[in-house]
């Protein structure tokens, strides 16, 4: 995807420590924009997952490839929904109970698209993306691996 492009289409993909605005970002997908009829969201929490103690987790990524993947799914939602704009902002580092970990926002059109994509794009983060979790819990800390759920959801998408 080009500078042009992804200007036009108001793309943006994002790996970052730092927390994000989620109304900031949500509007900067419409502001200006006669065209968007639709703005869909999710915002990823950190759940606490043991209710015997405060957990947290830590996220790592390999700098480079994951930009890189981000992008090309990216580039997947646009050539399969007719998109306005989408954001893609997903956080590294250690991360508590309630902490936001990953925003996904796609504008277009009509609801549809909208909605589609941002569940295409979730879905593919989830399994496509190169993200490693590692959880604390009061009995030490462990990764997590992938789940077969994910897979599910995201075989919804080929073919």
């Amino acid at each position: 995807m080009d500078a042009a492009t992804m200007a036009a289409e108001q793309v943006k993909l994002a790996v970052q420590e730092e927390d994000f605005d989620l109304g900031a970002e949500v509007a900067a997908l419409a502001a200006g924009r006669g065209d968007v009829g639709a703005v869909v969201t999710f915002t990823g929490l950190v759940r606490d997952l043991h209710a015997d103690g405060a957990s947290a987790m830590t996220l790592e990524h390999y700098p480079g490839m994951t930009e890189k993947a981000l992008g090309e799914i990216a580039e997947e939602a646009r050539t399969r929904w007719p998109l306005t704009g989408l954001t893609l902002i997903h956080r590294v580092g250690r991360l508590a109970a309630g902490d936001r970990i990953v925003l996904v926002a796609t504008a277009s059109r009509h609801r549809e698209a909208a909605f589609e994509a941002a569940a295409f794009l979730m879905d593919y983060l989830k399994t496509r993306a190169p993200f490693w979790k590692r959880e604390e819990t009061p009995d030490g800390a462990r990764w997590v691996a992938a789940r077969d759920s994910d897979d599910r959801a995201a075989a919804r998408w080929r073919g």
